[in-house]
């Protein structure tokens, strides 16, 4: 893993002011004055395995590399023992091609797929729940210390969200640290980003947390139990099949996390207790992020 030069530092963090990610649009608010309004760009980003062409999704184009790998790695068409030989990005064509050492075994999962309740339409290829049946997680400690310290500073952290609105952020933590802070329209791309970052960097699912702004879906818990990671933490809401789910893999599921407040429904034997609520600073409803519908 990529070292910090500071402790309270990301490795990757959005770059609200990056070309291309916003533009600047001209309207009337309700007493017909003139406002210009941030508003977030979307662009399709084919994704092909090999020489096939696997998904067209929509996104807003950073890291279209990480997507890339983390969508196949989370739809199980990349498996471990599969060698990447290359991720090649065109932006002419808006396409990105990642190259194995050997034909991977993916056709099947072509002939199932689930649209998802995802925005800019979530696509699940194949069984749903392929590879949760042996699926053992960590037994890591999830500090209430820790997920009030990471919804402190993550919701202070400069991003797209806070300049346009309409995107999802998906953070990888460690401890009370976050580490990679993803955004995109949809929150199936932010967190495939994160997998495919973990992936290419080689980082370990060991003692790591995610944090979302999205609701707590079953592809969101598919996803990140997938991932290896044994918890999930949103300030938004829950689906009941994103909890069955959660509850039958024994991944910790906390939504609703606003200040002092949360709402556990699975995993809370990795809860640890070591700070009263009571003793942190709860959000004034003015300043609250609202948890991305």
């Amino acid at each position: 893993m990529p070292p910090r030069t500071k402790p309270d530092e990301y490795l990757l963090a959005p770059s609200p002011e990056t070309s291309g990610l916003t533009r600047t649009v001209m309207g009337r608010d309700q007493t017909g004055a003139q406002v210009a309004v941030n508003v977030v760009e979307e662009r399709p980003l084919s994704i092909f395995l090999n020489s096939r062409e696997i998904v067209t999704a929509m996104t807003i184009g950073d890291y279209p590399e990480y997507l890339a790998l983390g969508f196949l790695r989370n739809q199980g068409m990349l498996a471990d023992a599969d060698t990447v030989l290359g991720v090649d990005y065109d932006e002419e064509s808006e396409a990105v091609v990642v190259r194995t050492d050997q034909v991977t075994d993916f056709e099947g999962k072509l002939e199932k797929k689930t649209r998802t309740s995802g925005c800019a339409v979530g696509t699940v290829f194949g069984d749903m729940m392929e590879g949760l049946e042996d699926l053992t997680l960590p037994d890591s400690e999830v500090k209430l210390s820790d997920i009030y310290a990471l919804s402190a500073q993550i919701n202070q952290t400069p991003s797209i969200y806070l300049t346009a609105g309409a995107i999802h952020g998906t953070v990888l933590c460690e401890g009370a640290q976050p580490l990679v802070y993803m955004e995109d329209v949809g929150r199936h791309n932010a967190v495939d980003k994160v997998a495919g970052w973990m992936f290419s960097e080689g980082v370990s699912a060991d003692g790591k947390l995610l944090y979302t702004t999205g609701r707590l879906t079953s592809e969101m818990v598919i996803k990140t139990a997938l991932m290896g990671i044994p918890a999930l933490v949103s300030r938004s809401g829950f689906t009941a099949w994103g909890v069955e789910i959660a509850q039958q893999v024994g991944l910790t599921l906390i939504g609703r996390m606003r200040g002092q407040r949360f709402t556990c429904l699975s995993g809370e034997e990795r809860l640890v207790w070591d700070v009263d609520p009571a003793s942190v600073p709860d959000e004034p409803k003015k300043n609250r992020r609202k948890g991305a519908e």
